[in-house]
C-alpha cells in the first residue's frame, strides 16, 4: 500500500537535503576556482572557461556512471537485493576506473588543439591550455567519484556522499590559495590544487563502499561480462549526455565568438547556472533513488504519486531560485572579477537565468524521474531532437548578437533559455504516458 503524501515527504527530504548539500559543494568547486583565477586578470579567467567547458564535457559524458548505477542499483534494492545491488555498483566502479584511465593522457596531450577548437585564442589560450593539460590527469577521480557516488544514492545513501564532497570542497579551496597566491603558481596552481581534493574524495568513497560489500559478502572481483553489459546499458545516457554538452558547447563556441569579455562574462554566469542546477538537481537526485527503488518493487502508483510531489517541488525550488538570483544580481559579479565590462554583462545575464529557473526546476526533477525508471533510451532519442532544434536558435544568436558585451550575453541566454523551453516540452509530454512505468527488478 502506498505511504500517505506526508510519507513521501519524508522519504524525499530524507535523500534530497543531504544531497542538495553535497550537490552545491561540487559546483563549488569551480566557483571557487573562478573566485580564485578571476583575480590574475581576465585572460586567465576566459582561459579557465574554455578548460573548464573541456572538462566537464569530457566528465559529463560519463554521467551515466553515477545515474545509471543509480538506477540499477535501487531497483535491486526494491526488488529485496541488497547483495545484487552492491554487485552492480561494483561493476560500474570498475567501468570507472577503465574509462578514466582511457581518457586522461590523450586530453592533456591533445588540450591546445581542443581549447583553440573551442575559440581559444592568445593568452586566453595559454591560460586554457595550462589549467588542462594538469587538471585532465584528475578525471579517473573523478569518474570513481560519479560511480561510487551512484551506488550510494541507490542505497538510499545520500549522507556518505555529502561529507567526501565538503570535504573535497574545504581541501580544493584552502590548497587553490595556496598554489595559487602562496607560491605564486598562477592557473596552473589552481589546477593541481583541485586535482589533489578529488583524489581524496575518490579514495573516500571507494573505502565506504568496500566497507558495504564486504559486510554483504558481496563480490569485489572485476567480472569483464558484466562491466561490459554495465557499459553497453550505459550507451543510451551516453547518447543522451553527449547531446546535452554540445548544446553547452555550442553556447560557449558563441561566446567566444564575441570577444574576450563576453567569453568571460560567459564563463561566471554559467558557473552560477551549473551552481543553481545542482542546487534543483537534489530533487532529480531523489527522484532517481526513489523511482527506482519504487518500480523495482512492482508499485507503478507510489512511482506516479512521487513524481507528482518532486515535480511541484521542483517548480517552486526553481521559483524560489529565481527571485534569489534576481535579488543580487549586481552583487555576484563582483565576487568573480573586478573588471567593470565583465561584471555589467554577468549581471545581465543573471536576469535572464533568475527568469529562466522555473523551467529548470521542472526539467530536472522530470529528468530524474525517467532516469530512476531506466527510460534511458527515450531520453536519448529525445535530447537529440533538443539538440536539433537549438541548432538554428544558437545560429541565429551568433549571427544577429548585440555588439556591446551586455547585450551579447544578455541574448545569449535567451537562446539558451529557448533550449530549456524545448526540452521541459518534450519532457512533459513522456511523463504523461504509461511508456515509462516499466516494473520489476530489471527493465527489459
Amino acid at each position: 500500500m502506498a505511504a500517505p503524501e506526508q510519507g513521501y515527504a519524508g522519504q524525499v527530504l530524507r535523500l534530497a537535503v543531504p544531497a542538495f548539500l553535497a550537490l552545491i559543494a561540487e559546483p563549488l568547486f569551480l566557483l571557487a576556482d573562478t573566485a580564485i583565477v578571476g583575480h590574475l586578470g581576465t585572460a586567465q579567467l576566459a582561459g579557465l572557461g574554455l578548460a573548464s567547458t573541456v572538462l566537464l564535457t569530457v566528465v559529463g559524458i560519463f554521467v551515466f556512471l553515477a545515474y545509471g548505477t543509480t538506477a540499477v542499483v535501487a531497483r535491486q534494492l526494491g526488488a529485496g537485493s541488497r547483495r545484487g545491488a552492491l554487485e552492480a555498483g561494483v561493476d560500474g566502479a570498475w567501468l570507472a576506473i577503465a574509462l578514466g584511465l582511457a581518457v586522461a593522457l590523450p586530453l592533456a596531450l591533445a588540450a591546445q588543439p581542443v581549447c583553440r577548437a573551442l575559440g581559444g585564442s592568445g593568452a586566453g589560450l595559454d591560460a586554457a591550455v595550462s589549467y588542462l593539460r594538469i587538471a585532465a590527469f584528475g578525471i579517473p577521480a573523478m569518474l570513481v567519484t560519479l560511480a561510487c557516488t551512484g551506488v550510494l544514492r541507490g542505497l538510499q545513501d545520500t549522507r556518505t556522499p555529502l561529507v567526501a564532497a565538503v570535504a573535497g570542497f574545504s581541501s580544493n579551496a584552502l590548497l587553490n590559495v595556496v598554489f595559487v597566491y602562496g607560491f605564486g603558481w598562477g592557473i596552473a596552481g589552481s589546477a593541481i590544487g583541485t586535482v589533489i581534493a578529488q583524489l581524496g574524495m575518490a579514495a573516500w568513497l571507494i573505502l565506504a563502499l568496500l566497507r558495504q560489500v564486504r559486510a554483504e559478502g558481496a563480490g569485489l572481483h572485476p567480472h569483464p561480462g558484466r562491466i561490459l553489459g554495465a557499459a553497453r546499458d550505459g550507451i543510451p545516457l551516453l547518447v543522451r549526455t553527449l547531446a546535452l554538452r554540445a548544446v553547452l558547447v555550442l553556447t560557449t563556441w558563441v561566446a567566444a565568438g564575441m570577444g574576450v569579455v563576453p567569453l568571460a562574462a560567459h564563463q561566471v554566469t554559467a558557473t552560477i547556472w551549473s551552481f543553481l542546477a545542482f542546487a534543483l538537481d537534489a530533487i532529480a537526485i531523489a527522484a532517481q533513488a526513489l523511482t527506482g527503488r519504487a518500480l523495482g518493487a512492482g508499485d507503478a502508483r507510489e512511482a506516479r504519486e512521487l513524481t507528482t510531489l518532486m515535480v511541484r517541488w521542483g517548480i517552486w525550488c526553481g521559483a524560489g531560485l529565481g527571485v534569489l538570483v534576481l535579488a543580487v544580481h549586481r552583487v555576484l559579479p563582483g565576487l568573480f572579477t573586478g573588471d567593470p565590462a565583465v561584471r555589467s554583462a554577468v549581471a545581465a545575464g543573471l536576469i535572464v537565468v533568475a527568469l529562466g529557473q522555473v523551467v529548470s526546476g521542472y526539467v530536472f526533477v522530470v529528468d530524474g524521474v525517467l532516469i530512476g525508471a531506466g527510460d534511458a533510451p527515450w531520453l536519448a532519442r529525445s535530447m537529440i531532437a533538443v539538440l536539433v532544434a537549438y541548432l538554428p536558435i544558437v545560429l541565429v544568436v551568433r549571427a544577429s548578437a548585440p555588439s556591446g558585451a551586455v547585450g551579447a550575453v544578455t541574448w545569449l541566454w535567451v537562446g539558451f533559455t529557448g533550449f530549456m523551453l524545448v526540452r521541459g516540452a518534450l519532457l512533459w509530454w513522456r511523463v504523461r504516458s504509461d511508456g515509462w512505468l516499466v516494473l520489476g527488478a530489471a527493465r527489459r
